[in-house]
């Protein structure tokens, strides 16, 4: 699927960053596995902290407030942050809780959303994961993956 993506990112003259919570990476590692990834991931922000959230991604300090850092809203500003300021014709985002702890009645652990912000509009998703922290993880990436294919698909060429 990595391949598939950055095909289509070389093709339509894209670039990419993503910001990424609770995966701690993963997800751009997983992108820069494909040889010659360097022309379209430009790079990331791992953004545990909300501190890192607000100073580095642009997510607002209300947002957080209002709605959490694992929130459709606070994906969606991460994904926007990390495209303007990595200036990347797109921003993927990953907020949610890996667990084992750290959930709630309201935001279990497993709750993830992912977020896109390009040329061709937002969108963000919601996703309820079980398993391991680490399964958790890799399904949180491999959804990310998927969305970012689908978003391609969609997008414009340039």
């Amino acid at each position: 699927m990595v391949n598939e993506i950055g095909k289509m990112l070389t093709e339509k003259n894209l670039t990419i960053a993503c910001a990424e919570s609770c995966t701690g990476g993963l997800l751009t590692s997983r992108l820069t596995d494909v040889s010659g990834s360097s022309a379209y991931v430009k790079g990331s922000v791992v953004a545990y902290s909300n501190e890192i959230k607000i100073s580095a991604l642009n997510v607002h300090e209300q947002t957080l407030e209002n709605f959490g850092a694992v929130s459709e809203q606070t994906a969606l500003e991460m994904a926007a942050g990390i495209r303007k300021s990595f200036n990347t014709s797109i921003g993927l985002s990953i907020t949610g809780i890996a667990g084992p702890t750290g959930g709630t009645d309201e935001k279990p652990v497993g709750l993830v959303y992912i977020a896109v912000s390009g040329d061709n509009g937002d969108m963000a998703k919601k996703f309820s994961f079980n398993g391991t922290r680490t399964e958790i993880k890799q399904k949180a990436v491999e959804a990310a993956l998927v969305l970012i294919q689908v978003y391609l698909t969609l997008e414009k060429s340039f």
